[in-house]
């Protein structure tokens, strides 16, 4: 992409509790830059970045030829030097447990004595996001509970920062991170080069865990699943078949009303729930299939 000085355009889009998949591939075409965001009461929010010189009716026309209806949106006028590099890519540096997540665009960092992370997060969502954190949280209580997990599977991986806490974690371990979407398999793939544990985690495209190089290495010893209420209900059962008996599984995505509803569904397969992390409304749990 190039550079992208002076002003831009945010389009910022009404939440809604899971955004129409034509919209976001329409969205991906017309946009600059996208990012998903997730509100307080686990909606997902649109927002789309793009050059000041776009008139406004120009996203309608297109929308009109996807056949996207638009639903409802604001605009927004952001100023900045570099507005892709200061508002999209940069973010403070997250401190949870024993790792330390920091911004590739950060220089001489001092990273306390813990493990770092270094993440390219622009266009793949997860960073700072409170179910990352709890996540972060799980895999540290995981490796006081196992010593050498061999095989990882991250499901839903986005930007691969869980997959790069185990990799980085767990110098022996072999890590699949998958997700829908393809944008976010090739970020994971750099932030891997980028963190030298390329050679421990394979990143491809999967539909949770129906693609082939899910199934060849299951079972796994430790799954990660960052993603939302309905989808990992929905995979609950997948989840059970492909860890390992005596395994561990921290899912996230949740939040308060929906823990009961979420860890109940996993119970019906033997994932007994060991733990629940919090960080605002998000929740975390970790599982344990018996």
């Amino acid at each position: 992409m190039e550079q992208n000085f002076g002003n831009c355009k945010i389009i910022k889009f009404e939440p809604c509790e899971q955004i129409d998949a034509q919209l976001e591939s329409f969205a991906e075409d017309f946009f600059e830059v996208i990012e998903i965001n997730y509100t307080d009461d686990g909606q997902e929010q649109l927002i789309g970045y793009m050059r000041l010189n776009t008139a406004d009716n120009e996203l309608i026309v297109a929308a009109k030829k996807w056949g996207v209806d638009l639903p409802p949106y604001s605009v927004e006028l952001l100023r900045g030097r570099d507005w892709l590099k200061e508002n999209v890519i940069k973010f403070a540096p997250v401190e949870v447990d024993e790792f330390y997540v920091y911004g590739i665009h950060e220089n001489n960092v001092d990273k306390h004595g813990k493990i770092g992370i270094k993440i390219y997060a622009a266009t793949a969502f997860g960073s700072e996001h409170q179910t990352t954190k709890c996540c972060l949280r799980g895999i540290s209580e995981i490796n006081c509970l196992i010593n050498t997990p061999q095989k990882v599977l991250d499901v839903g991986t986005g930007s691969g920062i869980l997959s790069l806490a185990a990799a980085k974690l767990w110098k022996n371990a072999q890590i699949v991170a998958v997700d829908i979407d393809d944008e976010s398999v090739k970020v994971t793939e750099q932030n891997a080069i980028d963190n030298g544990v390329e050679k421990q985690i394979i990143a491809a495209y999967s539909d949770g865990y129906a693609s082939e190089i899910v199934q060849k290495n299951a079972p796994y010893d430790v799954i990660l699943a960052n993603i939302l209420a309905r989808p990992l209900i929905a995979m609950a059962k997948d989840m059970a078949k492909n860890l390992k008996v005596g395994g561990y599984a921290v899912i996230s995505g949740f939040i308060d009303e929906q823990v009961d509803w979420v860890v109940g569904e996993h119970e019906k397969y033997g994932l007994q729930l060991q733990k629940i992390y919090e960080d605002g409304q998000w929740h975390a749990a970790l599982l344990k299939r018996i």
